[in-house]
């Protein structure tokens, strides 16, 4: 495998979207595609935050998702389904498991507002 710079491999994505677009296509965001506001875009770029985070949390405590799952008082299968973002996790759950695992509220703050 060779090396690319950037700049070939933009220039090449952009000449398959010019002959995708001629074909029809149309690009766009998430936002647009699914319709979202302002404020569930804001929502959920807050969930997926605090989802990444908390695997962080749990890798650099040194802890696996069963033992991180007992101190949050819940099953390995919950703990791997709010790394995810899954979708049936709340975000009242993904903010507890941060305090559970020792995250303070102002470091839980510094995750919410971050971008």
């Amino acid at each position: 495998m060779s090396a690319k710079n950037d700049s070939s491999t933009t220039t090449m994505n952009e000449a398959k979207r010019m002959r995708l677009e001629k074909k029809g296509w149309r690009f766009g965001t998430v936002k647009e595609f699914l319709g979202l506001s302002d404020e569930e875009e804001a929502f959920i770029e807050v969930k997926l935050r605090l989802a990444k985070s908390l695997r962080a949390v749990r890798i650099k405590r040194g802890l696996g998702q069963v033992r991180a799952a007992k101190l949050i008082r819940s099953s390995q299968s919950r703990v791997a389904k709010m790394e995810a973002g899954d979708p049936s996790v709340s975000v009242d759950l993904l903010m507890r498991s941060h305090l559970a695992l020792g995250v303070k509220v102002p470091a839980l703050a510094r995750i919410i507002a971050a971008k």
